[in-house]
């Protein structure tokens, strides 16, 4: 793997155009345009503040950049030609810009009252009380807004192609949705409660049928034929997109010890150690491997590699702060689908350091990772099975099927905080907290 200098960003995360070739980043109020390959700049653009998001149009020509403090979005093209602006000064603090497709048009939610511009098919839909927008790019073209009205959850429908006509409107039998998201076919709409409750939703089906934790994450596979469901409880669960009934519900437990084909990868604690067949010291209120992990965990330049453990396996983990700020640290955070749908990857809030791979086709854990400091971010290849993760170290760790490695990059106190690939699995973007760096895949 070849590395590239690193370069300054700031505010949004750096973004590949869909198709591969341009990476987006942005410096305070300058986008900033770069070729994939060279990262040499081909376009330099300056906004009038301080860029808060950024996004690209599904044919890779147009860059949307919104100013959310000023209400003010710009759209910069990636080909030379110049700059296409739109002043909103009606629709202050927009919460989420989006890209329909083709045609150009773009989807905006704040928290005023309904505002309409035909002006190259811009339409900016602000919705009293609402927390969500989904766009859906499908064949029906369709788009969904989920909104809280006289103290009840709506899903309004509209077809964008009959001059954004309203399609439908129904009421969700949630009791404080707290998001959605369209199938990739676009054929169902999940809707699911706040951290109140535990149920997932649609038009005509209920999933989960006692009150619990609550639903953390929701995930469709690629195919839309599975749907993962991240509980605060601690389970993952995959359901069947057809019958919506539950095909396997897993726990994350702290010691692991099936399926027998489990591969258990362990980033040692000490620095100099080599490859180990599971040993491990006896667990202790605090023992000297525990204090020595601690140290290496705090020491981002460390060199390691990872290990195989025996079965059973202990995995690390804690019990979340209860005087904490915000949502409790707790339960299946995140879970993301490798491109093919055959791998889930999930984390586990109660233990922040390791990532779970299950095997969808065989309906079990196939490997678990685990590090020396909290997971911050991980991605999978848009081709193949290679999963990558970001600790917030100098190191960034790749698992396939196949086995798993840690690569060291070679850039002096550059902390890689967060991953993306671009189409063709060839280039992998890393983030630090105020620059960027690419990797390239070699043979």
């Amino acid at each position: 793997m070849d590395f590239s200098e690193s370069f300054r960003s700031s505010g949004p995360h750096p973004a590949f155009s869909p198709d591969g070739r341009f990476v987006a980043t942005v410096v305070e109020y300058r986008l900033i345009i770069r070729e994939v390959e060279t990262l040499r700049v081909v376009q330099l653009y300056s906004c009038l503040d301080r860029i808060d998001s950024i996004e690209w149009s599904c044919n890779s020509a147009y860059v949307l950049c919104g100013l959310c403090s000023r209400g003010v979005i710009q759209v910069g093209r990636q080909e030379s030609g110049g700059e296409v602006s739109w002043l909103w000064g009606t629709v202050p603090r927009p919460r989420k810009l989006a890209w329909r497709g083709l045609p150009m048009c773009v989807a905006i939610g704040c928290i005023h009252t309904a505002v309409r511009q035909d002006l190259l098919s811009w339409w900016a839909c602000c919705v009293a009380w609402q927390w969500q927008i989904d766009t859906a790019r499908h064949e029906l073209e369709l788009y969904v807004a989920c909104c809280r009205s006289d103290m009840k959850d709506w899903v309004t429908v509209y077809d964008c192609g009959s001059g954004w006509g309203e399609a439908a409107r129904f009421q969700l039998p949630t009791a404080d949705a707290a998001d959605i998201a369209w199938s990739p076919a676009g054929g169902v709409l999940a809707a699911w409660e706040s951290c109140l409750g535990d149920k997932v939703r649609g038009a005509v089906w209920v999933l989960g049928g006692k009150e619990g934790l609550g639903v953390k994450c929701v995930s469709w596979s690629p195919a839309g034929e599975l749907l993962a469901v991240g509980g605060y409880d601690g389970r993952l669960r995959l359901l069947n997109g057809a019958t919506w009934t539950p095909l396997l519900e897993a726990a994350h437990p702290g010691r692991v010890a099936a399926p027998a084909g489990l591969v258990v990868y362990r980033e040692p604690a000490s620095a100099g150690a080599t490859p180990t067949s599971g040993v491990r010291p006896a667990p202790g209120p605090r023992s000297s491997a525990a204090t020595a992990a601690a140290a290496a965990a705090a020491d981002p330049n460390a060199r390691t590699h990872y290990a195989i453990d025996d079965l059973p396996a202990a995995v690390p983990g804690g019990k979340p702060a209860l005087d904490a700020p915000g949502p409790p640290r707790l339960g299946v955070g995140r879970c993301v689908w490798s491109a093919d749908g055959r791998y889930a990857a999930s984390l586990e809030d109660c233990r922040p350091g390791s990532v779970w791979v299950w095997d969808a086709g065989a309906m079990e854990l196939a490997a678990l990772l685990m590090h020396l400091g909290p997971v911050t971010d991980l991605a999978w290849g848009p081709r193949g099975h290679t999963l990558a993760v970001a600790t917030g170290s100098t190191r960034v760790y790749l698992w396939t099927p196949a086995g798993a490695s840690i690569i060291h990059i070679p850039l002096a106190q550059f902390q890689a905080y967060g991953c993306s690939w671009n189409n063709s699995a060839t280039t992998l973007l890393l983030r630090g907290p105020e620059a960027f760096c690419c990797a390239y895949l070699t043979a």
